[in-house]
């Protein structure tokens, strides 16, 4: 175990797959120790079995989580965000830190939800967090003093990169990086049946499709250039990439990629919208 970086305790309200991702990153990277980390999560079950195998605290309801915490991950699913925000609105105080994971929730919704008690972080991970090559976006409204800060980004470090953003920018990040891993998984099994086509076996197939985007991923990283760039070393004049390339352009390839993200930004831009108080649970 790396030495513990951080004395503060931290909270999760449920208890998924991408809370358990930023666990198991933030206790491999020893920023903070499973004694400091609370959950809670409606599946019991599942719960107990995170605990058995990370060894951290369980709490019996949301508001313990609150309690026992300073900084708090809200990973539920966005349409509880009302009523998880209204239960624990009276357990929060002006020391705890929310960061919220949700797609189209913004900090002003959620800070009239809980009447402004604590500092909000909006931020918004995505599913390669679960290997540790995850890309998180944040946004805060700067009432985080610098160490604080500092503790939230270590928390996202431990999935993976992390860019800071302004919110206006959210619902595009929500489009592209957030659910980004859909379409990258669309255009592997898409390469993979057409290898599949063409005689591959279908393991096969999905081996050499899976390894060339990750490849490729990696050298447009370290590279530093243009994808045009790599797509134009790649097509040889009058060659089998540049037919290949033809029939993408065709097809639409890269027009409908761009209206896929269009309209991901704007469904995010109109959730937070329809995730409203319902009659019964006014804002006190």
């Amino acid at each position: 175990m790396p030495e513990q970086k951080e004395s503060y305790r931290l909270g999760f309200i449920g208890a998924g797959n991408m809370a358990s991702a930023i666990m198991r990153g933030i206790i491999a990277c020893g920023i903070v120790h499973p004694n400091n980390i609370y959950a809670f999560d409606v599946d019991l079950d599942k719960l107990n079995r995170l605990s058995a195998e990370l060894g951290i605290c369980t709490a019996k309801d949301n508001c313990q989580v609150v309690s026992n915490s300073d900084i708090v991950i809200l990973a539920v699913k966005p349409n509880t965000y009302s009523k998880v925000l209204l239960e624990i609105k009276d357990c929060l105080e002006e020391r705890h830190i929310l960061i919220s994971i949700a797609a189209g929730i913004s900090v002003d919704f959620i800070k009239q939800l809980i009447g402004g008690r604590c500092k909000v972080v909006r931020t918004m991970p995505n599913t390669p967090a679960l290997v540790g090559e995850g890309m998180t976006a944040l946004c805060t409204n700067h009432d985080l003093s610098p160490k604080e800060l500092k503790a939230v980004k270590d928390i996202l470090h431990s999935l993976g990169k992390v860019e800071e953003v302004s919110e206006n920018l959210m619902d595009a990040v929500t489009a592209v990086s957030g659910s980004g891993p859909a379409y990258v998984a669309m255009f592997i099994e898409a390469m993979a049946d057409g290898g599949v086509l063409a005689g591959l076996p279908r393991d096969l197939a999905y081996r050499m499709a899976i390894q060339t985007v990750i490849g490729t991923a990696r050298l447009l990283s370290e590279w530093g250039k243009h994808p045009g760039e790599l797509k134009d070393m790649v097509s040889s004049p009058g060659g089998t990439t540049i037919e290949a390339v033809r029939q993408l352009e065709k097809q639409g390839f890269r027009g409908a990629v761009i209206e896929a993200v269009n309209a991901c930004t704007l469904k995010a831009k109109t959730m937070g919208k329809d995730i409203n108080p319902g009659k019964d649970d006014k804002v006190r």
